[in-house]
């Protein structure tokens, strides 16, 4: 019923990752983790966002950073921002999610990309680099050496590349994307309260849209 299209290179999806997971447990539903290449998203279909990095409004940019660091403070998660290296290429990272979920199962691509996000966002460590993505592996007790064979192989970076495309296609512009029920769409962190209420229509258990 819900999926969730990510990359671990955005601070807010480590907030939608770490947040989503408790809202579906709360609501009984599985969520489908959908590793993606945000910047193969950026550069099809919102070369914006370089815009505003490059030449960005100053005082919207010190608020956005005011958000972000509030938002961390609010669900207790630390994050560095920006990190040292930004942006990241996360490409093997998220092909190593992908890997994980093959071989293992969906708690280990959750277990995997907690690593990441926190190695990168926590601890300001270079998420493109082997040996950083080694002890990521390692901290999800995964075997690092398999894991790095695994995402060289074509099926690995041909379903990373697939799942960018779907997400584009069906009208992503960014991470984390997330569905409820195949056709309605959400972006954001903040977008969680509203994913909760969607899936509740779907379950019955919320009020009809338009009255309380």
């Amino acid at each position: 019923m819900i999926e969730c299209f990510f990359d671990c290179s955005s601070p807010w999806t480590w907030l939608g990752f770490h947040n989503l997971q408790p809202l579906a447990a709360e609501l009984g539903v599985p969520v489908r983790w959908r590793p993606i290449l945000v910047g193969g998203i950026f550069n099809a279909v919102n070369p914006s966002v370089y815009e505003s990095r490059a030449h960005g409004v100053p005082a919207k940019q010190a608020y956005l950073k005011k958000d972000l660091m509030d938002w961390a403070q609010h669900c207790g998660l630390p994050i560095r921002f920006p990190p040292t290296v930004f942006p990241v290429n996360s490409v093997k990272a998220m092909r190593g999610c992908l890997w994980a979920e093959a071989q293992h199962g969906p708690a280990a691509l959750v277990a995997l990309a907690t690593a990441y996000f926190e190695a990168y966002w926590r601890d300001d460590r270079d998420l493109s680099k082997d040996a950083v993505l080694a002890d990521c592996a390692r901290a999800a007790r995964l075997d690092a050496d398999a894991l790095a064979a695994g995402i060289a192989t074509p099926a690995i970076k041909a379903q990373l590349k697939a799942n960018t495309d779907e997400a584009i296609a069906r009208g992503a512009f960014g991470s984390p994307t997330i569905f409820v029920g195949g056709d309605d769409m959400y972006f954001g962190n903040d977008r969680l309260p509203l994913v909760r209420a969607a899936v509740l229509r779907r379950q019955g258990l919320g009020a009809p849209v338009g009255r309380a």
